[in-house]
Protein backbone atom coordinates (compact mmCIF):
# COMPACT_ATOMS: atom_id res chain seq x y z
CA UNK A 1 0.00 0.00 0.00
CA UNK A 2 2.77 2.50 1.15
CA UNK A 3 5.58 1.14 -1.58
CA UNK A 4 3.18 1.48 -4.13
CA UNK A 5 1.97 5.45 -3.39
CA UNK A 6 2.95 8.26 -5.18
CA UNK A 7 3.54 11.73 -4.08
CA UNK A 8 -0.31 13.35 -4.60
CA UNK A 9 -0.04 16.70 -2.45
CA UNK A 10 2.86 18.64 -0.77
CA UNK A 11 2.52 21.85 1.99
CA UNK A 12 4.89 24.73 1.95
CA UNK A 13 5.74 27.14 5.01
CA UNK A 14 7.17 29.68 3.40
CA UNK A 15 9.56 28.50 0.47
CA UNK A 16 10.28 24.95 2.11
CA UNK A 17 8.35 22.07 1.54
CA UNK A 18 6.80 21.23 4.64
CA UNK A 19 4.67 17.85 4.45
CA UNK A 20 3.83 15.59 1.95
CA UNK A 21 0.45 13.49 1.08
CA UNK A 22 0.96 10.38 -0.32
CA UNK A 23 -1.64 7.90 -1.65
CA UNK A 24 -3.34 6.57 -4.73
CA UNK A 25 -5.73 7.72 -7.64
CA UNK A 26 -7.47 6.71 -10.49
CA UNK A 27 -9.88 7.59 -13.48
CA UNK A 28 -11.95 4.91 -15.16
CA UNK A 29 -14.26 5.08 -18.34
CA UNK A 30 -17.64 3.06 -18.52
CA UNK A 31 -16.06 0.19 -19.98
CA UNK A 32 -13.96 -0.38 -16.82
CA UNK A 33 -11.05 0.58 -18.47
CA UNK A 34 -8.31 3.05 -17.02
CA UNK A 35 -7.65 6.54 -18.25
CA UNK A 36 -5.27 7.69 -15.94
CA UNK A 37 -4.05 6.06 -12.58
CA UNK A 38 -1.83 7.46 -10.00
CA UNK A 39 0.10 4.60 -7.85
CA UNK A 40 -1.83 1.24 -7.21
CA UNK A 41 -5.70 1.10 -8.51
CA UNK A 42 -5.71 -2.05 -6.99
CA UNK A 43 -5.13 -1.57 -3.53
CA UNK A 44 -8.32 -2.28 -1.30
CA UNK A 45 -10.22 0.49 0.56
CA UNK A 46 -13.19 1.69 2.84
CA UNK A 47 -14.46 4.14 0.68
CA UNK A 48 -16.41 5.27 4.15
CA UNK A 49 -19.43 8.50 3.26
CA UNK A 50 -17.92 8.78 -0.48
CA UNK A 51 -19.92 6.38 -1.70
CA UNK A 52 -23.32 7.04 -0.35
CA UNK A 53 -24.96 7.05 -3.74
CA UNK A 54 -24.14 3.59 -3.67
CA UNK A 55 -26.33 2.93 -0.52
CA UNK A 56 -28.77 4.75 -1.82
CA UNK A 57 -29.56 2.67 -5.17
CA UNK A 58 -32.03 0.16 -3.24
CA UNK A 59 -34.07 3.02 -1.92
CA UNK A 60 -35.02 3.84 -5.30
CA UNK A 61 -34.59 0.76 -7.13
CA UNK A 62 -37.07 -0.95 -4.50
CA UNK A 63 -39.82 1.42 -5.16
CA UNK A 64 -39.41 2.39 -2.03
CA UNK A 65 -38.57 6.09 -2.77
CA UNK A 66 -41.78 6.41 -4.87
CA UNK A 67 -44.16 4.20 -2.69
CA UNK A 68 -42.82 6.72 0.47
CA UNK A 69 -43.20 10.28 -2.03
CA UNK A 70 -39.70 11.13 -1.72
CA UNK A 71 -38.26 14.20 -3.87
CA UNK A 72 -35.30 15.00 -5.22
CA UNK A 73 -34.17 16.71 -2.44
CA UNK A 74 -34.85 13.47 -0.10
CA UNK A 75 -32.35 11.89 -2.70
CA UNK A 76 -29.94 14.43 -2.30
CA UNK A 77 -30.08 14.14 1.42
CA UNK A 78 -29.70 10.12 1.75
CA UNK A 79 -26.00 10.92 -0.22
CA UNK A 80 -25.09 13.44 2.19
CA UNK A 81 -22.36 13.96 4.88
CA UNK A 82 -23.89 17.24 5.98
CA UNK A 83 -23.16 20.26 7.91
CA UNK A 84 -26.38 19.64 10.19
CA UNK A 85 -27.52 23.36 9.06
CA UNK A 86 -31.51 23.44 9.56
CA UNK A 87 -31.62 22.69 5.90
CA UNK A 88 -30.90 19.41 6.43
CA UNK A 89 -31.89 18.81 10.36
CA UNK A 90 -35.98 20.09 9.52
CA UNK A 91 -36.01 18.05 6.51
CA UNK A 92 -34.71 14.78 8.33
CA UNK A 93 -37.09 15.48 11.27
CA UNK A 94 -39.98 15.74 8.66
CA UNK A 95 -38.75 13.11 6.59
CA UNK A 96 -38.92 10.83 10.03
CA UNK A 97 -42.11 11.93 10.85
CA UNK A 98 -43.76 11.52 7.17
CA UNK A 99 -42.94 7.69 7.81
CA UNK A 100 -44.09 7.54 11.24
CA UNK A 101 -40.56 7.55 12.89
CA UNK A 102 -38.54 9.72 14.93
CA UNK A 103 -34.83 10.79 16.38
CA UNK A 104 -34.90 7.59 18.52
CA UNK A 105 -35.42 5.38 15.52
CA UNK A 106 -32.38 6.11 14.05
CA UNK A 107 -29.06 3.99 14.53
CA UNK A 108 -26.34 6.64 13.78
CA UNK A 109 -25.06 8.47 17.51
CA UNK A 110 -26.02 12.06 17.93
CA UNK A 111 -23.44 14.63 16.42
CA UNK A 112 -22.24 18.12 17.52
CA UNK A 113 -23.41 20.07 14.18
CA UNK A 114 -20.61 21.30 11.83
CA UNK A 115 -23.19 24.31 11.12
CA UNK A 116 -21.91 27.28 13.64
CA UNK A 117 -25.42 28.77 13.83
CA UNK A 118 -27.10 25.94 14.29
CA UNK A 119 -23.80 24.90 16.83
CA UNK A 120 -24.57 28.18 18.80
CA UNK A 121 -28.17 27.68 19.02
CA UNK A 122 -27.97 24.51 20.51
CA UNK A 123 -25.87 26.02 23.10
CA UNK A 124 -28.04 29.28 24.11
CA UNK A 125 -30.44 26.77 24.41
CA UNK A 126 -28.26 24.18 27.07
CA UNK A 127 -29.16 21.46 24.13
CA UNK A 128 -27.36 18.38 23.32
CA UNK A 129 -26.97 17.60 20.03
CA UNK A 130 -29.62 14.44 18.41
CA UNK A 131 -29.15 11.65 16.23
CA UNK A 132 -30.49 14.03 13.16
CA UNK A 133 -27.20 16.42 13.81
CA UNK A 134 -25.31 13.43 12.67
CA UNK A 135 -23.92 13.85 9.00
CA UNK A 136 -25.42 10.65 8.24
CA UNK A 137 -28.81 11.17 9.51
CA UNK A 138 -30.25 11.48 5.80
CA UNK A 139 -28.65 8.05 4.77
CA UNK A 140 -29.98 6.78 7.61
CA UNK A 141 -33.25 8.32 6.84
CA UNK A 142 -33.02 6.52 3.63
CA UNK A 143 -32.14 2.99 5.18
CA UNK A 144 -35.05 3.55 7.57
CA UNK A 145 -37.67 4.51 4.70
CA UNK A 146 -36.50 0.96 2.74
CA UNK A 147 -36.76 -0.86 6.30
CA UNK A 148 -40.31 -0.17 6.47
CA UNK A 149 -40.92 -0.93 2.89
CA UNK A 150 -39.54 -4.58 2.80
CA UNK A 151 -41.05 -4.60 6.25
CA UNK A 152 -37.68 -5.51 7.80
CA UNK A 153 -36.41 -5.75 11.21
CA UNK A 154 -35.44 -2.39 13.27
CA UNK A 155 -31.53 -2.75 13.82
CA UNK A 156 -31.13 -1.86 9.95
CA UNK A 157 -27.57 -1.68 10.25
CA UNK A 158 -26.85 -5.23 10.86
CA UNK A 159 -24.84 -6.88 8.32
CA UNK A 160 -27.29 -9.54 7.87
CA UNK A 161 -30.10 -7.32 7.35
CA UNK A 162 -32.16 -6.86 4.65
CA UNK A 163 -30.79 -3.02 4.35
CA UNK A 164 -27.56 -3.90 4.29
CA UNK A 165 -27.71 -6.87 2.01
CA UNK A 166 -29.13 -4.72 -1.02
CA UNK A 167 -26.63 -2.32 -0.25
CA UNK A 168 -23.82 -4.68 -0.51
CA UNK A 169 -25.38 -6.23 -3.26
CA UNK A 170 -25.57 -2.98 -5.30
CA UNK A 171 -21.64 -2.16 -4.31
CA UNK A 172 -20.68 -5.50 -6.01
CA UNK A 173 -23.03 -4.62 -8.89
CA UNK A 174 -21.49 -1.08 -9.72
CA UNK A 175 -18.04 -2.33 -8.70
CA UNK A 176 -18.28 -5.74 -10.58
CA UNK A 177 -16.27 -6.99 -7.60
CA UNK A 178 -17.03 -8.75 -4.62
CA UNK A 179 -15.73 -7.11 -1.70
CA UNK A 180 -13.24 -9.40 0.55
CA UNK A 181 -14.30 -7.49 4.21
CA UNK A 182 -16.46 -5.26 6.17
CA UNK A 183 -16.05 -2.87 8.59
CA UNK A 184 -18.31 -0.59 10.87
CA UNK A 185 -18.16 3.07 9.74
CA UNK A 186 -18.81 6.64 12.33
CA UNK A 187 -22.17 5.97 11.86
CA UNK A 188 -22.80 2.53 12.98
CA UNK A 189 -23.48 1.02 9.23
CA UNK A 190 -21.77 -1.55 7.19
CA UNK A 191 -18.80 -0.04 5.20
CA UNK A 192 -17.40 -2.57 2.69
CA UNK A 193 -14.07 -2.86 0.91
CA UNK A 194 -13.15 -2.68 -2.88
CA UNK A 195 -10.51 -2.08 -4.90
CA UNK A 196 -9.55 2.06 -5.87
CA UNK A 197 -10.56 1.05 -9.47
CA UNK A 198 -13.66 -0.73 -8.42
CA UNK A 199 -14.94 2.77 -6.83
CA UNK A 200 -13.80 4.53 -9.44
CA UNK A 201 -16.02 1.67 -11.59
CA UNK A 202 -18.85 2.52 -10.03
CA UNK A 203 -18.97 6.55 -10.48
CA UNK A 204 -18.34 5.68 -13.84
CA UNK A 205 -21.15 3.34 -14.02
CA UNK A 206 -23.54 5.73 -12.30
CA UNK A 207 -22.12 8.46 -15.30
CA UNK A 208 -23.10 6.46 -18.07
CA UNK A 209 -26.55 5.23 -16.29
CA UNK A 210 -28.40 7.76 -19.01
CA UNK A 211 -27.26 5.49 -21.53
CA UNK A 212 -29.01 2.72 -19.89
CA UNK A 213 -32.55 1.51 -19.46
CA UNK A 214 -32.79 -1.18 -16.71
CA UNK A 215 -34.45 -0.32 -12.97
CA UNK A 216 -31.22 0.44 -11.14
CA UNK A 217 -29.81 2.45 -13.76
CA UNK A 218 -32.97 4.67 -14.04
CA UNK A 219 -32.39 4.84 -10.21
CA UNK A 220 -28.64 6.29 -10.74
CA UNK A 221 -29.61 8.84 -13.01
CA UNK A 222 -32.71 10.21 -10.42
CA UNK A 223 -29.87 9.82 -7.77
CA UNK A 224 -26.93 11.78 -9.70
CA UNK A 225 -29.65 14.32 -11.07
CA UNK A 226 -30.89 15.08 -7.43
CA UNK A 227 -26.98 15.84 -5.95
CA UNK A 228 -26.62 18.01 -8.60
CA UNK A 229 -29.75 20.27 -8.52
CA UNK A 230 -29.38 20.27 -4.55
CA UNK A 231 -25.18 20.27 -3.99
CA UNK A 232 -26.33 22.24 -0.74
CA UNK A 233 -28.18 19.20 0.63
CA UNK A 234 -25.38 16.80 -0.51
CA UNK A 235 -22.62 18.80 2.39
CA UNK A 236 -23.52 22.18 2.97
CA UNK A 237 -21.91 26.01 3.11
CA UNK A 238 -18.22 26.51 2.74
CA UNK A 239 -17.91 22.44 2.06
CA UNK A 240 -15.62 21.44 -0.82
CA UNK A 241 -17.93 18.75 -2.34
CA UNK A 242 -20.94 21.96 -2.80
CA UNK A 243 -18.42 24.80 -3.69
CA UNK A 244 -17.20 22.40 -6.20
CA UNK A 245 -20.15 20.48 -7.90
CA UNK A 246 -21.58 24.69 -7.99
CA UNK A 247 -18.54 25.76 -9.57
CA UNK A 248 -18.42 23.13 -12.16
CA UNK A 249 -22.13 23.79 -13.04
CA UNK A 250 -23.53 20.49 -13.58
CA UNK A 251 -20.89 18.63 -15.15
CA UNK A 252 -19.61 16.55 -12.06
CA UNK A 253 -21.19 15.08 -8.61
CA UNK A 254 -18.54 14.49 -5.64
CA UNK A 255 -18.51 13.24 -2.99
CA UNK A 256 -16.04 13.04 -0.04
CA UNK A 257 -15.79 10.60 2.59
CA UNK A 258 -13.56 9.79 6.05
CA UNK A 259 -10.00 9.51 5.78
CA UNK A 260 -8.96 10.97 3.04
CA UNK A 261 -11.22 9.24 0.05
CA UNK A 262 -12.75 11.40 -2.77
CA UNK A 263 -15.11 10.08 -5.70
CA UNK A 264 -16.25 11.85 -8.84
CA UNK A 265 -18.86 10.89 -11.10
CA UNK A 266 -18.81 12.59 -14.47
CA UNK A 267 -21.76 12.47 -16.64
CA UNK A 268 -20.31 14.28 -20.19
CA UNK A 269 -17.52 12.17 -20.06
CA UNK A 270 -18.97 9.01 -18.82
CA UNK A 271 -16.15 8.89 -15.97
CA UNK A 272 -15.64 7.64 -12.83
CA UNK A 273 -12.84 8.94 -10.33
CA UNK A 274 -11.31 7.73 -7.05
CA UNK A 275 -8.92 9.27 -4.75
CA UNK A 276 -7.66 8.00 -1.26
CA UNK A 277 -4.72 9.68 0.25
CA UNK A 278 -3.02 7.21 2.79
CA UNK A 279 -2.85 9.42 5.73
CA UNK A 280 -6.23 10.63 5.52
CA UNK A 281 -5.44 14.07 5.24
CA UNK A 282 -9.01 16.04 4.54
CA UNK A 283 -6.79 19.24 2.90
CA UNK A 284 -4.44 16.69 0.87
CA UNK A 285 -8.19 14.77 -0.68
CA UNK A 286 -9.63 18.08 -1.95
CA UNK A 287 -6.72 19.85 -3.00
CA UNK A 288 -6.28 16.77 -5.38
CA UNK A 289 -9.12 15.98 -6.32
CA UNK A 290 -9.87 19.30 -7.47
CA UNK A 291 -6.53 19.41 -9.59
CA UNK A 292 -7.45 15.66 -11.13
CA UNK A 293 -10.80 17.38 -12.31
CA UNK A 294 -8.89 20.57 -13.62
CA UNK A 295 -6.88 18.05 -15.45
CA UNK A 296 -9.88 16.84 -17.15
CA UNK A 297 -11.17 19.89 -17.88
CA UNK A 298 -14.15 19.70 -15.89
CA UNK A 299 -13.39 22.69 -13.64
CA UNK A 300 -11.64 25.94 -14.60
CA UNK A 301 -8.52 26.60 -12.14
CA UNK A 302 -9.57 30.76 -12.39
CA UNK A 303 -12.97 30.00 -10.57
CA UNK A 304 -12.14 31.29 -7.13
CA UNK A 305 -14.73 28.31 -5.58
CA UNK A 306 -12.13 25.93 -7.33
CA UNK A 307 -8.89 27.73 -5.97
CA UNK A 308 -10.18 28.21 -2.55
CA UNK A 309 -9.80 24.07 -2.90
CA UNK A 310 -7.01 23.51 -5.30
CA UNK A 311 -4.13 26.10 -3.85
CA UNK A 312 -5.62 27.07 -0.90
CA UNK A 313 -3.21 29.23 1.76
CA UNK A 314 -2.22 28.16 4.92
CA UNK A 315 -2.62 31.02 7.52
CA UNK A 316 -2.07 31.51 11.12
CA UNK A 317 -3.96 32.50 13.94
CA UNK A 318 -3.46 36.00 13.09
CA UNK A 319 -4.64 35.59 9.65
CA UNK A 320 -1.09 36.47 8.44
CA UNK A 321 -0.39 33.84 5.25
CA UNK A 322 2.49 31.22 5.83
CA UNK A 323 1.99 28.74 3.16
CA UNK A 324 0.05 26.66 0.70
CA UNK A 325 -0.74 23.29 -0.39
CA UNK A 326 0.30 22.06 -3.43
CA UNK A 327 -1.35 19.42 -5.84
CA UNK A 328 1.22 17.18 -7.81
CA UNK A 329 -0.61 15.33 -9.93
CA UNK A 330 -3.42 16.26 -12.57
Amino acid sequence: MFNSAVELCEVYRGSLRESLHIGHAVVCDSSGGIVKSWGDPEQIFFSRSSSKMIQALPLVSSGAADSFGLSSKHLALACASHNAANIHTVMVKNWLSEIGLSDTDLCCGPQVPRDREAKIDLFKANLKPCRVHNNCSGKHSGFLTLTKHLRAGAHYVSIDHPVQKACLDAYEMTTNEISPSYGIDGCSAPNHAFSLQGIANAMAWFADAKSRSDISSKSAVRIIEAMLKYPELVAGEGRACTDLMRAAKGKVVLKTGAEGFFVAIIPEKKMGVALKVLDGATRASESVIASILVGLGVLNSANPLVGKYLNPPIKNWDGLKTGFIKPLIK
